[in-house]
């Protein structure tokens, strides 16, 4: 069995982050998204690989490289522009030939793996086998209408859905995959969708079998998952300390302070991650903060945020809830008359008190 793990998305929802970083290289518990999905098929014991790239190829490239520190063999397929999941399916078919495979978005989070999920279907051989969640907003994902165990119909984003069981990023498939994204035709939003194929098939009489999952999932896509997700990975963080603290600070909870970092005359209540090589100075970091490597924190407070690398913070009273993206300085001004002075990118958003 095969993977191929899709990382090809422009991540528009995150700018202006995305504007200079692939959005599946956000780190969560400072650990790039698309690595939990390298892992989690990396466990399934699936060893050839094939990552669907875009516009950030030479990022993602450098980031993941051939696969060796996973002990798996990776390909780059090179998709010119994000034209939906079946185009990315059907630009892979020379990687994949007549292997099954199992095909997973590489923004997504499954907190459990898809060991299990990878066992059943080769128990089971369906065409092809979906996992599907209950959410609360199912108009912003492909939604699933079921009868009994049987998938009777696939709708891309409804206006008004029929169910609210919604496509997660993971799908399973055989070969005939291949006659239906080569048979279906663009979407009004000019992308083939993975939606329509699944429907080729079981217009056409092939299984498709459904799975509700009742573990935890996350589709990173926006700002507050992507807190959410940091906020419960953390939760199973084990506290170790490699960095330098001194005796006037103090530690509570799960703490994770990596090598080369420092934390001087500040308190750290976790579950919180200190990266490599960055500095904590007289400031509080609050639970559920993940703070990247090579970031200054200085006479400031942060709780439940993430902060990218190369980062300065300095003199700030408090932030919550946020993403810093890299190479950042957020700063109090001495400089009179007293003003916000701000410079931020396309898409940004910014609020003050």
């Amino acid at each position: 069995m095969k993977a191929l793990i899709l990382s090809g998305g422009r991540g528009t929802r995150l700018r202006p982050i995305t504007h200079t970083s692939a959005k599946q290289l956000l780190p969560v518990a400072n650990k790039p998204i698309l690595f939990y999905g390298i892992e989690a098929v990396k466990e399934a014991g699936i060893k050839e690989v094939g990552i669907v790239v875009g516009e950030t190829k030479p990022e993602i490239k450098k980031a993941v490289g051939t696969g060796k520190k996973w002990g798996i063999n990776i390909t780059y397929i090179e998709q010119e522009k994000p034209l939906g999941l079946a185009h990315a399916v059907k630009i892979s078919q020379d990687f994949i030939r007549d292997d099954n495979f199992v095909m997973y978005l590489g923004d997504n989070l499954i907190k459990d793996g898809i060991t299990s999920l990878v066992k059943e279907f080769e128990k089971t051989k369906p065409n092809a086998q979906i996992l599907l969640a209950r959410v609360p907003h199912p108009e912003q994902f492909g939604v699933v209408e079921l009868k009994g165990k049987k998938v009777l119909r696939l709708v891309e984003k409804p206006k008004r859905p029929k169910s609210d069981l919604a496509l997660v990023g993971v799908y399973m498939f055989d070969k005939n995959i291949f006659k239906a994204v080569n048979n279906i035709k663009p979407s009004w939003r000019n992308e083939l969708e993975i939606t329509d194929a699944i429907q080729y098939l079981i217009a056409h009489n092939f299984t498709v079998r459904p799975h509700i999952i009742t573990g935890w999932w996350k589709d990173t896509g926006k700002l507050e998952d992507i807190l959410e997700a940091n906020r419960i990975l953390l939760d199973d963080l084990k506290t170790h300390v490699k960095g330098k603290v001194d005796k006037e600070s103090e530690l509570f909870g799960k703490v994770r302070i990596d090598k080369g970092a420092e934390i001087r005359k500040s308190v750290i209540r976790g579950p919180v991650i200190i990266g490599e090589n960055s500095r904590i100075v007289n400031s509080y970091i609050g639970p559920f903060t993940s703070v990247y490597f090579k970031v200054t924190i200085e006479n400031s407070e942060i709780e439940h945020s993430i902060i990218l690398e190369n980062s300065k913070i300095s003199d700030i009273r408090r932030i919550e809830d946020s993403l810093v993206g890299q190479n950042v300085e957020i700063l109090k001004s001495k400089a009179k008359p007293s003003a916000y002075r701000i410079m931020v990118g396309d898409s940004s958003r910014v609020e003050v008190t």
